[in-house]
């Protein structure tokens, strides 16, 4: 059978596991987490740190792969395109080209470059915080501190004033691998997100939704489709991404956005990458539309011809398989109202069970639980229990069930002893 490395073990990283499986390949899993509810799912795990490019190349070497795919994280995209590039394997851009669109620094300086609208941002040396204040004397509060290199919300603060940013500055130093740091002006607006599949260059499938957050502000919770987005912006959203691919040489796969829309219906770009997003994410996309997203993006990562389905259901309802009339701007009317639910807890405590109540019940079409009953929460920011996929009769249902989710779904816990 053929091989293939898969930088990732948890559970975002099953339909990615279960697609290269159906594609005929014999599936590796590593990462450091041993506890990853992907791991079983595959036929082998070696467990090592998918930061580290160079003990990663080695494994591939190691293991006599054939190809290389990214789990859903930034580390592993990056090891993923160095490894390749080292290999000559196919499926990935260069590590410099992948360096470009996934450190915060990099990416916002290319779209200035390249007229992609983008928050206004400044680029800070870490453990410089004399220099911090002037640095950040141009930008207009609020403002956001982020690390370049970290995804899921972590190390991100947002700061009112001069006092909190440079607390804000010294938690980004803290956390950061890189020598720098990235602050940025906050935009006002809704957030979304936005997954469009390249061929040749252009965007042949494209997926938009709107995102929910709970009580981390910076850490996605949710997302529903149809996305509240106009047609205008989701047109615009794949002129930007195929301005990226023109300029960047981009390799047919994934570019997955993430913007905020401005009240002038202006889409914002905040973040990118060319990787499956988390939480499941394109399991939902594919509950979604119909298409199957994870074997196309496995199939992409292993250089192997991909064809959009021209009957999917998408946010581009004249889709076509690499074709030059593809259209991504067309309202998503074919896309069936759906939600993903992360279910998180409300505070630090003991999980007993989570809930769900009977005016959802019709609405479940999956659950993936994970919790055990008497566990700790830890930090109620980034703990999860588990996550839903619902679908509803009307766009209108799922607004309002998506609003008042957290009375739906629910964990029963009590006060840390």
């Amino acid at each position: 059978m053929k091989r293939l490395l898969l930088l990732g073990g948890g559970h975002a990283e099953i339909p990615l596991i279960q697609a290269a499986q159906a594609l005929g390949y014999y599936v590796i899993t590593t990462g450091n987490a041993r506890e990853g509810l992907g791991h079983p799912y595959a036929d082998k795990n070696v467990f090592a740190d998918f930061s580290d490019k160079d003990a990663m190349l080695e494994l591939a070497r190691s293991e006599n792969v054939d190809a290389v795919c990214s789990g859903c994280n930034d580390f592993a995209l990056l090891s993923t395109a160095y490894v390749c590039e080292k290999l000559g394997l196919p499926g990935h851009d260069s590590f410099e080209t992948a360096l470009q669109i996934h450190h915060k620094d990099k990416y916002r300086a290319l779209a200035e470059k390249l007229g992609i609208a983008t928050p206004h941002a400044v680029t800070v040396k870490t453990c410089a915080d004399e220099a911090f204040a002037r640095a950040v004397a141009p930008l207009t509060y609020p403002i956001i501190v982020k690390p370049v290199d970290l995804t899921g919300g972590k190390g991100i603060l947002r700061a009112n004033n001069l006092e909190e940013a440079i607390a804000a500055y010294k938690n980004a130093c803290s956390r950061t691998r890189e020598d720098h740091i990235v602050v940025e002006e906050f935009v006002e607006g809704s957030n979304h997100g936005f997954s469009a599949f390249l061929i040749g260059g252009k965007v042949t499938f494209c997926f938009a939704d709107n995102e929910q957050y709970f009580l981390n502000k910076y850490m996605v919770s949710g997302a529903n489709t149809p996305s509240t987005t106009a047609p205008a912006g989701i047109a615009q959203l794949v002129r930007d991404s195929e301005k990226l691919a023109a300029h960047l040489h981009l390799v047919d796969g994934i570019l997955h956005i993430q913007y905020i829309e401005r009240a002038d219906g202006t889409p914002v770009i905040i973040e990118i990458c060319r990787r499956a997003p988390g939480d499941l994410y394109i399991k939902f996309v594919k509950y979604a539309t119909g298409v199957d997203y994870p074997k196309m993006i496995v199939s992409a990562e292993t250089g192997a011809t991909v064809c959009v389905p021209e009957t999917a259901s998408s946010s581009a309802p004249e889709v076509s398989c690499g074709g030059p009339e593809t259209n991504c701007g067309g309202p998503a009317a074919r896309v069936k109202p759906f939600l993903r639910h992360c279910i998180m807890a409300e505070r630090e405590g003991t999980v007993h069970d989570v809930v769900f109540t009977p005016e959802i019940q019709k609405n479940i079409v999956e659950k993936f639980l994970w919790f055990k009953a008497g566990e700790k929460t830890g930090d109620p920011l980034y703990y999860k229990a588990g996550i839903v996929f619902l679908q509803f009769d009307s766009i209108t249902e799922m607004a309002e069930k998506t609003a008042k989710m957290t009375n739906y779904i629910y964990i029963e816990m009590s006060d840390p002893n």
